[in-house]
């Protein structure tokens, strides 16, 4: 689970809440959990959005796959033997 990012809002009337992100993923029983600092009984509002599983997928691949580029002994050389302006 990623840790909740927050963002200040005001509702209709005016009073200021902050807002709490949860990235979480759901179990193979299709239920969601997340631990936050709650206190017993508190009232809350809980918004869920869907998210496309390959919206982002094809490029964290991309990302990944070019690190190896940079593993590179000769390029290496090279660039730790350039002169600096």
């Amino acid at each position: 689970m990623t840790p909740p990012q927050s963002a200040n809002m005001a509702t209709a009337d005016r009073h200021p809440r902050t807002a709490l992100t949860f990235e979480v993923h759901a179990r193979d029983d299709g239920k969601v959990e997340f631990t936050g600092s709650f206190q017993p009984g508190e009232r809350l509002t809980v918004i869920v959005i869907r998210e496309a599983a390959q919206e982002f997928d094809d490029l964290v691949a991309a990302a990944g796959s070019t690190l190896d580029f940079w593993d590179n002994p000769l390029d290496d050389e090279d660039w730790n033997a350039a002169p600096a302006r």
